[in-house]
């Protein structure tokens, strides 16, 4: 996909499997394949990375993403949700810890990095990003230098 292509990244609430992320890909694939915004074809994609996140992906220079069309891929994702038991909308804070992929949900943050578990050079995953240009830059990135900033700067003052 070219760097302004439009992504969506969901974060699922548990590692996938392998024979998970294998079927999440075929089935994504095929729902990719035939995506459509007004009965004019998407060029999307889509690809499963850490075994905990699905990023979607659509070339809106092709044709642009609808609102029907956007909610269509959200439908998708919790139809296969439904089907194995998986939360593909999950809202909790990912990030690296000893190079393994951790999470903890926001309202912990504030502890954590009171009791420096977080840090303000702890890799974090910002599923923000809106686009692919976005998504190679800032997805995965020092938590001073995210959203996140804001709970370094209580802790130095």
């Amino acid at each position: 996909m070219p760097d302004y292509a439009r992504v969506w990244v969901y974060q699922t609430n548990r590692n996938l499997t392998d024979s998970e992320v294998q079927t999440i890909q075929q089935v994504l694939e095929n729902q990719i394949n035939n995506w459509a915004a007004h009965g004019a074809d998407l060029a999307g994609s889509v690809q499963v990375l850490h075994n905990r996140f699905v990023v979607v992906s659509v070339d809106e220079m092709q044709n642009q993403a609808s609102g029907c069309s956007i909610d269509a891929s959200t439908r998708w994702l919790k139809d296969l949700g439904a089907e194995l038991n998986i939360d593909f909308f999950d809202r909790s804070v990912a990030f690296l810890q000893n190079d393994e992929l951790q999470t903890v949900e926001i309202n912990k943050i504030k502890s954590l990095v009171t009791d420096n578990i977080l840090t303000s050079n702890t890799l974090i995953f910002n599923n923000l990003v809106s686009n692919i240009k976005e998504f190679k830059d800032n997805w995965n990135v020092k938590a001073s230098d995210s959203w996140m900033k804001r709970y370094f700067q209580m802790v130095t003052v």
